[in-house]
C-alpha cells in the first residue's frame, strides 16, 4: 500500500505517478501508454494549437478512460528586438555557413504560446480532469474559468516561496522540481538559477510549508527514487526523463542514441536552445556558445534561428542543435513500452517502501 493516497485520491489513478508533459518530443500516445499502465498522463499544449490540442484529447479520449491533464505555460511575452535578433544570428552565422544555410532567410517564429483566453476555452470545452501550468499560474480571470470547468490545477515550484504562492491561489496540488529536474525551470518568482534547491532538499520543505499534496520531480527515474520521494512527505511523483526512450515517444533516431548514450553527467541547464534556463543533454551549441549565454534572445526566441540548424544537422543524425531535455538521470531511462515501465516503476517502488518499512 501507498504510504500517503492522497494523490491517488485526488486524480482518482491506479499509482501516484504524473508523466511530466514533454513539449515536442510526446503526443497523444505516450499519454495514452502511460494512463494504461496505470499514471496520470499529460499532454504538452505550449506548441499546439487549440485545434490540435482537441484532436489529442479526443484521441486520448477514444482510446483509454482515464484522466487527462493538460499542461499550459504561463510566461509573458517579451518581444524580440532588432539588436537582439541581430546580435544572436551574429553569434550562429559560423554554424549557417558551415551548413550552407542563408542565415538572412525568413524563418517560422518558435511557437511557445501562454494560456490564454482562446485556450481557456478548449478547456471549458473538454473538461480535462486536471490543468498543470509551468512558470505560474495564468490571471486570476482565467483560473477562476479554469476551476469553474471542473478541473484540478496544479503548477510547479522550484522554491518554498512559490509554492506558497501557488497554494494561496488555490492550486489542489504542487510540483516541487528540483534542479536535477530536465526541462524548462518552472521558477516565476525568482530568475537565480544559482540558488536553486534540488529536488531533495525541496520537497520535505516544501511539504512543511503547504497543506496540499506536494509531487516531487527532479532525478527521480526509478523505484529508488519515488521511494525516497515518499520517505521525504511527497504524495506522489512527476517523471519525464524515464519515458523518453520508450516507444511511444517522438524522440529522434539520434536524439535516442545521445539518451543511450548519456550519463549521470551529460546534462546542463542552459539558456541557448530556447532563451530560458533548462536542462538538457549538452550538445555542440550547449558547448561552445553556452551552456549559459548573454546573447541567447528570450524565451522562445533563441529557438527561432536554430530551426533551420537544427533541422540541417538531424538530417545527418546529429543533435548538434536539437534540444534534448533531460534530468540528471536519464541514465537509468530504459527502452520499454510506456504502460510497461509505469507499471515496474510503481511495483518496484511498493517493494522498496515495503522493506523500508519492516
Amino acid at each position: 500500500m501507498w504510504p500517503d493516497r492522497r494523490l491517488i485520491d485526488l486524480f482518482k489513478t491506479e499509482f501516484p505517478i504524473v508523466l511530466a508533459p514533454m513539449a515536442g518530443v510526446m503526443d497523444a500516445e505516450l499519454v495514452i501508454a502511460a494512463a494504461q499502465g496505470g499514471a496520470l498522463g499529460s499532454l504538452p499544449c505550449a506548441m499546439i494549437s487549440a485545434e490540435k490540442a482537441r484532436e489529442q484529447v479526443g484521441l486520448i479520449r477514444q482510446r483509454v478512460k482515464a484522466p487527462v491533464n493538460m499542461n499550459f505555460f504561463c510566461h509573458t511575452p517579451v518581444e524580440l528586438t532588432t539588436e537582439a535578433e541581430a546580435r544572436w544570428k551574429q553569434r550562429l552565422t559560423g554554424y549557417y555557413t558551415e551548413h550552407g544555410l542563408d542565415s538572412s532567410a525568413p524563418i517560422a517564429a518558435a511557437n511557445r504560446a501562454p494560456f490564454d483566453a482562446a485556450f481557456c476555452e478548449v478547456v471549458e470545452e473538454l473538461k480535462p480532469e486536471v490543468v498543470s501550468f509551468h512558470f505560474g499560474l495564468p490571471e486570476q480571470a482565467l483560473l477562476r474559468r479554469v476551476k469553474a470547468a471542473g478541473c484540478l490545477v496544479i503548477s510547479s515550484a522550484t522554491t518554498v516561496k512559490e509554492a506558497v504562492w501557488l497554494e494561496e491561489r488555490g492550486v489542489d496540488a504542487v510540483i516541487a522540481q528540483g534542479a536535477e529536474a530536465g526541462g524548462h525551470r518552472g521558477m516565476f518568482l525568482t530568475d537565480k538559477i544559482a540558488e536553486q534547491p534540488g529536488t531533495f532538499a525541496l520537497v520535505p520543505q516544501v511539504v512543511d510549508a503547504v497543506k496540499v499534496p506536494v509531487i516531487a520531480a527532479g532525478g527521480i527515474a526509478d523505484g529508488r527514487g519515488i521511494a525516497a520521494a515518499f520517505a521525504l512527505g511527497a504524495s506522489g511523483v512527476q517523471i519525464g526523463s524515464a519515458y523518453l526512450r520508450c516507444p511511444e515517444s517522438k524522440v529522434s533516431a539520434g536524439g535516442r542514441k545521445a539518451l543511450a548514450e548519456a550519463r549521470d553527467d551529460s546534462t546542463v541547464i542552459t539558456n541557448v536552445m530556447t532563451g530560458r534556463p533548462a536542462r538538457g543533454v549538452q550538445n555542440r551549441l550547449m558547448r561552445e556558445a553556452g551552456p549559459i549565454s548573454p546573447d541567447a534572445p528570450p524565451f522562445p526566441h533563441a529557438a527561432t534561428a536554430l530551426g533551420p540548424l537544427k533541422a540541417a544537422a538531424e538530417k545527418h543524425g546529429r543533435v548538434d542543435f536539437t534540444n534534448l531535455w533531460a534530468g540528471q538521470a536519464i541514465a537509468l531511462g530504459r527502452e520499454v513500452p510506456a504502460a510497461e515501465l509505469t507499471r515496474d516503476l510503481a511495483k518496484s517502488a511498493l517493494a522498496r517502501l515495503k522493506a523500508l518499512a519492516g
